[in-house]
């Protein structure tokens, strides 16, 4: 009887030894090696004598290639068409990860569902086909005509492909890629090898028969894909589906497109009926208030998403530390960042907050990385101090430096335009930025600064 042969791969990279080591020579992260099983016989040579379209390939000059532009497949959702960079490239292969719970399956579903003139291959390894229906009839309005689904509940990935061979759909989801096992290798579905040697025959199916795949997947409690990091590095797209189950906005956002930006993003909102796009996520990102209820601690700040404008709104609590040593928290905005512009107040401005806890909040529950929102940040902390409310018809933008300078932002006037549009009087933003452009038609007012006293010299007097 012929001995199985052991190997041992890295799940953070990939990487491939005969022997277990501790620190993997190619990431550098440690105990990340997990044993899987060799199989005899590679899955993909069995996909290679189904689906193979050509014969053997040879080289081709580069000069000799065709770059005809494929038409993308329009998903009939402005959102998702946004962030895969304007539609579903025939023949691509796309990963949808996120936590459990937070909507991946219903996003899918409900997108698969309108998609009119095309033939679909939902094969689901969680849910059975009664589930799926309950589900489906949740999601789809009255009287509204469904697109041709098919649905197959299956875990094997060889059954799947035999399906596949008989339906020919025009496009495969796979639900989800940790479910999926193959019979060439002896170990439980979701382990390391599964999900590569899965991952592999569907990335052999796509390019072979130029048919789009969309693979759901989960993520670990680090925040990342559960499975190995090669299966990243396989998928042309890899899409993050964020949002806390807490609140009602879902965002999803591009880590990896080999077809368009990955600075975009697309904003939904949880309903009783499944997710709704949000066309303007502005004015839901902002909270009614009426005049004369304005609080303290809270500035508008204008943050740009991959090229979308967002007003959203910063909250700041200062509070005198109950346990002598300070307090620093922030939700939905760097600590560290957070940390270096409190720095700042007290050394350039003069404001000094060693003895107070400071609580930062982004409103809307979503995560904002643009160094733009530092100078509200700095606003809504002052205003906190102080106790003074800032005018909610006032809005800022601005970076700010170390030696307490307001730099400049990109896409000033897309920032402008949207404040503009959604009715506020003033925007504080760098002096910087002001050169070269037009401002005479907006109607919001334009304060230009150089450095934070000033922003807060126009604020507080």
């Amino acid at each position: 009887m012929a001995k199985e042969k052991i190997a041992y791969v890295c799940s953070s990279c990939g990487y491939d030894s005969p022997k277990w080591i501790g620190k993997c020579p190619a990431c550098g992260e440690w105990n990340t090696f997990t044993e899987y099983k060799v199989g005899k016989k590679k899955p993909t040579e069995s996909v290679r004598e189904e689906f193979s379209l050509a014969s053997k390939s040879s080289p081709i000059s580069m000069s000799k290639i065709q770059t005809d532009d494929e038409p993308r497949i329009n998903m009939g959702d402005g959102e998702l068409n946004r962030v895969l960079g304007g539609g579903l490239v025939p023949g691509s292969m796309t990963l949808l990860g996120g936590e459990p719970g937070i909507g991946k399956s219903t996003l899918i579903l409900q997108t698969v569902m309108r998609l009119h003139g095309m033939k679909v291959l939902y094969v689901s390894g969680e849910e059975s086909a009664r589930q799926l229906k309950l589900r489906a009839d949740r999601l789809v309005k009255e009287g509204e005509a469904l697109a041709d689904v098919q649905v197959v509940c299956e875990a094997m990935i060889e059954t799947v492909f035999e399906h596949v061979k008989a339906v020919e759909p025009d496009l495969l989801v796979v639900d989800s890629i940790q479910t999926m096992a193959t019979e060439t290798v002896e170990s439980s579905p979701g382990s390391v090898s599964q999900i590569r040697e899965c991952a592999a025959m569907l990335l052999k199916f796509a390019k072979e028969t130029n048919t789009p795949v969309i693979l759901i997947g989960h993520i670990n409690k680090e925040g990342t894909i559960a499975g190995p990091k090669i299966l990243e590095h396989m998928v042309d797209t890899v899409l993050q589906f964020e949002g806390d189950q807490h609140y009602m906005y879902r965002i999803v956002r591009a880590i990896k497109n080999r077809f368009g930006s990955t600075a975009e993003l697309g904003i939904y909102e949880m309903m009783h009926n499944g997710l709704r796009p949000v066309e303007n996520p502005s004015e839901l990102l902002l909270s009614d208030v009426r005049e004369g209820e304005e609080l303290s601690g809270v500035a508008v700040a204008c943050s740009i998403e991959g090229v979308r404008p967002l007003l959203i709104e910063t909250q700041a609590l200062v509070s005198t530390a109950a346990y002598g040593t300070p307090q620093r928290s922030a939700t939905g905005f760097d600590l560290r960042r957070l940390n270096m512009l409190l720095a700042v107040l007290e050394k350039r401005v003069g404001f000094r907050l060693p003895q107070r806890d400071v609580y930062l909040n982004i409103a809307g529950g979503i995560r904002v990385t643009d160094p733009a929102i530092d100078l509200s940040v700095i606003a809504a902390v002052l205003s906190s101090n102080v106790d003074t409310a800032i005018p909610r018809d006032i809005c800022f933008t601005g970076e700010v430096g170390l030696s307490g300078e307001v730099r400049p932002v990109s896409r000033i006037l897309q920032r402008i335009a949207e404040a503009d549009k959604l009715g506020f009087r003033k925007m504080v933003i760098p002096r910087a930025n002001l050169s070269g452009i037009d401002t005479r038609k907006f109607k919001i007012g334009i304060v230009p600064v150089r450095k934070v006293e000033e922003a807060l010299r126009e604020l507080f007097g």
